[in-house]
């Protein structure tokens, strides 16, 4: 089974809101000996309900990660460069990133979400805003990857005699995230590929209306694997019931009580509706060829949970093989 326009790719998403930093490094060493091709790496500072009960500095997580794997491909998914972080220092730190595992970066940017970022301090603006901010952001990230010494005076940042002096010989791809037509024709614009977080077509089609030919689509794909389907239900249901949400309240709510608060009316079926949970293989094999048939070429899976080992041994085994 591959995409449309080639092989697909399929990675591990290593979630900071659920696991520690020490777990996530072995997590992502156990990606690539069960034949991940990459990972993706949330970029949080709040978990979304305290039932997930982490947030690890994604940052330090990836220089460890870099130095605990050879092969595996790894990029945040996503950071937003605009508020909690200054676009510069995101460009810095991918630089070094990138130079400590050389080829297998990239750099995932979005728009983000108020969970996060109202940290701070800034007022959280409307949609247009921020995506000015983010176009912005990635212009200046990209001026400093030059080596050259910048100097930008912009609507929403200014960036005084920076230059980056430790590069990597070649600067990671930037994959911009859209959730709908209107983000994915702005990441065409801006960005080396795109990342979409529920797999509609008309997000990549979107993306391609104007846009050079060949550049890869990311989806996350929420299981839950467990032998015990109920129990596979009842763990997603309890970790993650703010992928249920309608429309923008994902991303407009402060604090993991907020979360917990909107989501005491999503029920057990609505989450599981979204996250393909229990043993059944065909069911997890139908759900990542979903996102394949939609255009999705590189599509990474994450495990609701805290049974990683016995997902990883199930896709070694049961999925992972289907694929190639």
């Amino acid at each position: 089974m591959t995409a449309a326009n080639g092989k697909v790719h399929l990675g591990y998403s290593l979630s900071t809101e659920e696991h520690t930093a020490p777990d996530l490094v072995r997590y992502a060493q156990q990606a690539e000996a069960s034949g991940f091709e990459y990972a993706s790496i949330s970029d949080h500072f709040h978990p979304w309900v305290d039932a997930q009960g982490n947030s690890p500095f994604a940052w330090s997580v990836l220089g460890a990660i870099a130095n605990a794997t050879d092969k595996l491909e790894v990029g945040t998914g996503v950071t937003c460069p605009t508020m909690r972080y200054h676009p510069a220092i995101v460009a810095q730190a991918a630089a070094t990133v990138a130079s400590l595992m050389p080829g297998r970066f990239f750099l995932g940017l979005g728009t983000g979400e108020q969970l996060n970022e109202h940290v701070v301090g800034p007022r959280w603006p409307a949609y247009g805003t921020r995506a000015a901010m983010l176009e912005e952001a990635v212009e200046i990230i990209r001026e400093l990857w030059t080596g050259e010494k910048v100097n930008h005076n912009g609507p929403h940042f200014t960036v005084e005699n920076a230059r980056l002096y430790s590069l990597p010989e070649e600067p990671p791809p930037i994959i911009i995230a859209a959730a709908g037509p209107k983000a994915a024709r702005l990441a065409s614009r801006i960005g080396d590929g795109l990342i979409n977080p529920s797999g509609e077509a008309e997000v990549v089609a979107a993306f391609e209306e104007d846009g050079k030919p060949g550049r890869p689509h990311y989806l996350q794909v929420s299981v839950c694997w467990n032998e015990d389907e109920a129990e596979a239900r009842r763990l997603a249901h309890q970790l993650v019931p703010s992928v249920a949400l309608p429309g923008e309240l994902g991303n407009l709510l402060p604090t993991p009580s907020h979360y917990q608060e909107a989501t005491q009316l999503v029920t057990e079926d609505s989450v599981a509706e979204v996250i393909t949970c229990g043993p059944d293989p065909q069911r997890h094999i139908e759900r990542i060829q979903a996102g394949i048939d939609a255009g999705y070429d590189h599509i990474h899976v994450y495990q609701v949970g805290p049974d990683q080992e016995g997902f990883f041994r199930f896709y070694e085994r049961e999925i992972l093989p289907a694929f190639r």
